[in-house]
């Protein structure tokens, strides 16, 4: 992908060059995707064993596949909470406890969200593992999403040590992006080919303990 100098403009046209890149997927390379990434993903959970974790239900070419909830509450330890997110009519992010497909109902921007009792928007902050959704990554740790400032908002309220993590296709990982000051960095990406990376220049990441795929205790 390009990189881009700041500002809105240049983010529309990452978004544009890197939804297109998504559309050009085939059904095969994306079930394969979904299978690398939602493997890496819940073997991170199974190590961190987090009490309390956020995901999302990906949409259309989103990696990780409609499924990568029931995935992730398998994975959780008994007793563990599994947050997703429920869009406000502001744009900003509430959260409510997963309990299964049954209970996931359609809402704005394609997105499926919990039916249940919402929890507020500062539930995000006591998550010991915020996993999101983005278009592109840098190596600031910089995402580029879809434009509405959600996750950016629901990232503001992350404290800095707690990992952060962005799902991604093969060569979403860039160089730069164009940013705004909105804008909220994660700490590391999954990504088919890449399995897990830490950050090397992203807010409170340690150096990497080897060149590549790094390793998260």
């Amino acid at each position: 992908m390009t990189d881009f100098s700041d500002g809105a403009e240049p983010k529309r046209a990452a978004r544009v060059t890197a939804l297109a890149a998504r559309s050009a997927l085939t059904a095969a390379q994306r079930a394969d995707a979904a299978a690398s990434v939602v493997a890496e993903l819940v073997g991170l959970v199974r190590r961190l064993r987090p009490r309390r974790m956020t995901g999302y239900v990906p949409v259309g070419s989103e990696p990780g596949g409609p499924d990568l909830p029931e995935a992730l509450r398998a994975a959780l330890p008994d007793g563990a909470e599994l947050l997703l997110p429920v869009l406000r009519d502001d744009l900003d992010l509430d959260w409510a406890a997963y309990a299964g497909p049954g209970a996931l109902v359609a809402a704005g921007r394609g997105m499926r969200e919990p039916a249940g009792p919402r929890w507020g928007r500062s539930a995000i902050a006591g998550a010991e593992l915020v996993v999101v959704p983005a278009l592109a990554v840098d190596r600031r740790g910089l995402r580029l999403g879809r434009g509405g400032g959600s996750y950016d908002r629901a990232l503001a309220r992350v404290p800095q040590a707690t990992l952060t993590v962005a799902l991604l296709h093969d060569g979403e990982l860039v160089e730069a992006l164009p940013a705004q000051p909105h804008d909220r960095p994660v700490r590391a990406v999954i990504t088919p080919s890449g399995g897990l990376r830490t950050l090397d220049d992203a807010p409170g990441v340690d150096p990497p303990t080897s060149a590549g795929r790094t390793r998260v205790p």
